[in-house]
């Protein structure tokens, strides 16, 4: 052990000494890591914001819903016929035994053609009124621009609260977020203060998701639910999880909810944007290879500079090579000290780099909204891929200086 620090201190004696050359290399190493972690990082960023921009677009989450079964008549004949209706008493059940990492979500459509009266002002009957739980808004990622959302005592009761969709405040409030707060609407004659307002979202497929009404589940439940009701499941998954694993866990929650025995059909269906969440990862991985090739490709030009570093290096101390030959030095004492002085170099190079990719990256986070990120595992990566160049650049100088004659060391000007 007292070797290795031994090495170290002459290592960081002939770093000083050719201090210019020293620097320049580790500033192309610093380079090469900067585009590595500085590139990955902002993928990381990215993909995080996606994660969120394409919730609403169900990109990381599927849909458990009621499906048509085929029967057979008595008389051979095949029939379909509309499947039971998803029960509250079964969404809850799936909601409680989802333990796989995720968030779900139980709502319930009350109407979709709903008449929304403020004062001397109402809506036309196009609105959607809709019950949702806590879960309603990280799911389907929805925003607010005004207020806030149902507390849990107000969920836990169902009390007369609401929150309004953009649409809504346009007709009601004349566009005004801020006046909303605080007022009373009428649906159906029942009076509910509005709590929020969500941030306008824009038409999705076939439905318009800002002329909405969001009310408490179990007051769209008191008042609207029928034995044949029909409860809305939506699962959100991490965006860097399996969607298949999830969708293979969800349905065997979803039979023991439904009670269904073993050789049994699922009488309900899971539906999922398969398509855009392979075209969003498949994006995500091109542009890491390209990260990753960038920054490599600047660390090999960084490698061949050190390796000629070191090579010179060997030329200049021939003689102070000699010397330690013939002192007692053997091959293994002047490889391992020429290898130490190289990763050295890199090392200094690749912190340095490790600290400007994560500014570079994490400038990217903050245009995009996120918040700060230390990439851990990019890091390590910066760090481990030092280590290798500088086993890489130094090895051949390294056994080439173990190889030198004493004696013709010795006598080298």
């Amino acid at each position: 052990m007292t070797g290795f620090w031994e090495n170290v201190r002459i290592s960081l004696k002939n770093i000083r000494a050719n201090l210019l050359r020293s620097i320049l290399t580790m500033l192309i190493i610093g380079f090469g890591i900067m585009a590595i972690v500085g590139i990955l990082t902002a993928i990381d960023a990215a993909i995080y914001s996606m994660s969120d921009n394409f919730a609403s677009l169900g990109a990381n989450s599927f849909t458990v819903e009621q499906r048509n079964v085929e029967t057979t008549g008595r008389r051979g004949g095949r029939t379909v016929r509309v499947g039971d209706p998803i029960s509250y008493r079964q969404a809850s059940a799936f909601k409680t035994g989802m333990d796989y990492p995720s968030a779900t979500a139980v709502s319930f459509v009350c109407k979709s053609n709903a008449t929304i009266v403020h004062g001397n002002q109402e809506t036309n009957p196009n609105v959607t009124l809709e019950g949702v739980d806590e879960n309603y808004a990280l799911v389907f990622g929805r925003e607010l621009e005004e207020g806030r959302y149902f507390s849990q005592i107000e969920l836990d009761n169902g009390s007369h609260a609401a929150i309004i969709g953009s649409d809504v405040v346009s007709m009601l409030f004349n566009g005004n977020d801020q006046r909303a707060i605080g007022r009373h609407i009428t649906v159906d004659g029942r009076r509910y203060t509005v709590v929020g307002t969500l941030q306008r979202q824009g038409a999705a497929m076939t439905q318009a998701t800002d002329r909405v009404v969001l009310i408490p589940l179990l007051n769209a439940r008191r008042f609207y639910a029928t034995d044949r009701s029909n409860f809305r499941i939506s699962v959100q998954v991490p965006f860097d999880a399996s969607l298949d694993e999830a969708r293979e866990h969800a349905i065997g929650v979803m039979r023991n909810a439904r009670g269904l025995r073993v050789g049994e059909e699922n009488d309900f269906e899971i539906t999922f944007s398969e398509n855009l969440v392979s075209i969003i990862r498949e994006n995500t991985v091109t542009l890491r290879i390209g990260a990753v090739s960038i920054g490599f490709i600047t660390l090999l030009g960084a490698a061949i500079g050190l390796m000629n570093i070191m090579l010179v290096s060997v030329t200049e101390r021939t003689r102070e090579i000699g010397i330690i030959k013939a002192l007692g030095a053997t091959r293994k004492t002047v490889i391992g000290q020429f290898l130490i002085e190289a990763i050295i170099i890199c090392q200094m190079g690749g912190v340095m780099g490790i600290f400007l990719g994560i500014a570079v990256g994490n400038v990217v986070t903050l245009l995009l909204g996120g918040s700060f990120i230390i990439p851990w595992g990019w890091i390590i990566l910066g760090l481990v891929t030092c280590t290798v160049v500088g086993l890489a650049s130094g090895l051949y100088p390294a056994v080439k200086a173990s190889q030198l004659d004493p004696i013709e060391s010795l006598r080298y000007e």
